[in-house]
């Protein structure tokens, strides 16, 4: 296997698996928030990669969705005690020089903002959040918005990803994908390049932009 993926215009970071472990906050918010609703606790793992509005519009009815899309919205905000970066988080987002980086995430800005401070990382110069566009994850806008800002074609980004959802969207915006396993195996997520986590690759500012390559 060659040490080297490419080198690549900038780079498009998935937030909740790929740059912070927030998966304990994220089940216990939706635990409480199905309790609430009367709603069957069903497998959380579908969701993973997904906005919470996709959880909400799935088990509420129509009628119900702002007051449920609210509550949540609310749980996972003030559930951050055990937020943390994941291995290679800070390593990577220091690599990157800002102006070639970007997070494109499903969560909405201000929960982005709560989950960031827990986990002390860098903001990069491009965050694209859920309520920045029309259509979240797996659709493509998320991460052909976030190369526009950059200033750069997505067949020249490289996007990091954990959730199947994400590959399928930054696949769809023309974007190169790394995955990451935090979540799923190397089959369900089908990027064109997986990893463990972050520690696996490094990330070296260059005169022709960000060489990665592995560990």
């Amino acid at each position: 296997m060659s040490s080297a993926l490419g080198v690549f215009d900038a780079v498009i970071f998935d937030f909740d698996g790929t740059l912070a472990d927030s998966t304990a906050a994220i089940v216990r918010a939706a635990a409480t928030w199905a309790a609430e609703f009367g709603v069957e606790p069903q497998d959380h793992s579908r969701y993973t990669g997904l906005p919470s509005d996709a959880m909400v519009r799935a088990l509420l009815p129509a009628e119900r969705f702002d007051e449920g899309q609210a509550r949540i919205e609310q749980l996972e905000i003030e559930d951050v005690a055990d937020v943390i970066a994941l291995p290679g988080a800070m390593a990577a987002l220091e690599a990157v020089p800002a102006e070639r980086a970007a997070i494109a995430t499903s969560c909405t800005a201000p929960l982005l903002d709560s989950r960031m401070t827990a986990t002390a990382l860098p903001r990069p110069s491009v965050v694209v959040t859920r309520d920045q566009v029309v259509e979240g994850k797996p659709s493509p806008e998320s991460f052909a918005l976030a190369a526009r800002l950059l200033g750069f074609a997505p067949e020249r980004c490289l996007v990091v990803e954990d959730a199947p959802a994400g590959v399928v969207g930054a696949r769809a915006a023309g974007c190169a994908v790394l995955g990451i396993l935090t979540h799923h195996t190397v089959d369900e997520l089908g990027a064109d390049w997986h990893a463990a986590d972050l520690s696996e690759v490094v990330f070296e500012a260059s005169a022709d932009g960000v060489a990665v390559r592995w560990a």
